[in-house]
């Protein structure tokens, strides 16, 4: 089981030198990956729940793929219909080369409506052109040369090049816990990448409903790599309140043990939601002290286990 961080690339206390602080120390204590969100334009809605600055994501990760050596690096998840196909392809497949292989390609339909209205794109379309896109990505980054027909996209023998180091490309984590999201998954994705779910909804409801889609779409059944919004408390939160991650030390080990048992091969671990304090620049000393504790007593993560 392969633990990983969420980038704080915005808001209040955000520059160069605390997310290359944020980077060094996840590989030097062991963490596996750090995944980074994804937003174009700063609309008063987006500014709401991720204020300013906000780094922008390839550009973030191209810099730190040369400040680090062995943490992989990626997305949580890139909005996949504001870039073509051919864009996506060109800067994924860059990224994963000057990182050595080292991309994760988090994908997701994007949820701020204001922001699809400024860049002149259908919003509730986005389902319908995510899984386009992401047909044609697979494409462009496996064929020499790649044509498409479809309904939002149309090209003719396009080359990317270089092409993705991964082979036969870097993983696609598919985010959402809809079953859109989750056929999604099934169909183009590695990993399905829910976030801000229960345990017992995952065990009940989220992997019986992806193992049945995965078997109706005669495709093997995607990881499972949930996105955690982890926030320690020193009191109990009641079981009914919480989501997977939140609480007292002992609520989150429960947590983790059991997404162990659901086959979780890899955990996203994001601080930055649920605080008290995500708007302001005290939260990065709470969440840097949550995530040493997590490392001390709770991963082993040399060796990929729960302590």
């Amino acid at each position: 089981m392969q633990i990983g961080l969420k980038l704080p690339q915005f808001g209040p206390g955000t520059d160069p030198d605390l997310m290359l602080r944020w980077a060094q120390f996840a590989e030097a204590v062991g963490f596996h990956f750090i995944l980074t969100g994804d937003h174009i334009a700063l609309t008063p809605d987006v500014l709401r729940d991720y204020p300013a600055p906000y780094y922008e994501p390839f550009t973030t990760m191209a810099w730190l793929a040369g400040k680090t050596q062995r943490i992989k690096l990626g997305f949580t998840v890139i909005v996949v219909p504001y870039r073509h196909p051919a864009l996506l392809a060109h800067l994924t497949s860059t990224l994963d080369q000057l990182s050595d292989g080292r991309l994760i390609v988090g994908v997701g339909v994007g949820w701020a409506e204001s922001e699809f209205q400024v860049l002149g794109m259908p919003f509730h379309e986005r389902g319908k052109m995510t899984d386009e896109y992401l047909a044609a990505l697979k494409l462009l980054w496996t064929n020499d040369t790649a044509s498409f027909d479809g309904r939002y996209v149309k090209f003719s023998d396009v080359s990317v090049s270089p092409r993705p180091l991964q082979s036969p490309h870097p993983p696609i984590w598919v985010g959402g816990a809809s079953r859109p999201a989750m056929r999604r998954a099934v169909r183009y994705g590695d990993a399905w990448h829910p976030l801000g779910v229960t345990t017992a909804w995952l065990r009940d409801h989220g992997m019986p409903a992806l193992r049945n889609i995965a078997e109706a779409e005669g495709k093997p059944t995607p990881i499972l790599a949930p996105r955690i919004f982890c926030r320690l408390t020193d009191d109990p939160i009641p079981e009914d309140e919480r989501i997977a991650g939140e609480g007292t030390l002992d609520q989150v080990r429960r947590d983790f043990g059991e997404l162990q048992e659901l086959g979780a091969e890899y955990i996203h671990l994001d601080t930055k939601r649920n605080s008290p304090t995500a708007h302001s620049d005290r939260h990065q000393d709470e969440a840097w002290r949550d995530l040493t504790i997590l490392a001390d007593q709770v991963f082993d993560l040399r060796q990929g286990t729960l302590r």
